[in-house]
């Protein structure tokens, strides 16, 4: 399991598009959104990921277009998934402990989202660019296979 040593220098990379490629990871971007979600709440994070994500790509030199880059329904899905994720943990845990937990639970497997939509709906231009509804089962962690939170 990788730990984030420094939270917050993490997500300070990241806002100021300082963050290797090599870096950014899922692990990285599941920190980084749970700091989000932990500090703004869902919408504001939302908000922020977007711009971020988008912002990061492009110091990377990473297109953000219908095939590659930024992904609404991606990250849109996992800003929901954070939240009730870290609603779920107790919350007088320092945050770092808290992140250090969500990425050793199935919800930072990197194919978690899976279980929600078809490869084909989640890859689609369309999830890619706008929320799309999972066609598999509702965004819950209740329905996520072999979570454990606590």
């Amino acid at each position: 399991m990788l730990r984030f040593v420094k939270l917050d220098d993490l997500v300070a990379r990241f806002v100021a598009c300082r963050l290797p490629h090599s870096e950014w990871t899922h692990q990285a971007h599941l920190a980084v959104g749970a700091w989000h979600v932990a500090h703004f709440g869902a919408d504001e994070a939302l908000a922020r990921l977007r711009v971020g994500i988008r912002q990061l790509n492009d110091s990377h030199g990473t297109p953000n277009s219908a095939a590659r880059g930024y992904h609404e329904t991606i990250t849109r899905a996992y800003v929901q998934l954070l939240a009730e994720f870290l609603n779920s943990v107790p919350q007088t845990m320092p945050l770092a402990e808290r992140v250090a937990r969500l990425l050793a639970s199935r919800l930072a497997a990197k194919e978690a989202l899976l279980q929600f939509y078809s490869r084909e709906r989640l890859m689609s231009s369309e999830a890619r660019a706008t929320w799309i509804e999972p066609d598999l089962l509702p965004l819950q962690l209740a329905n996520l296979q072999g979570n454990k939170t606590k």
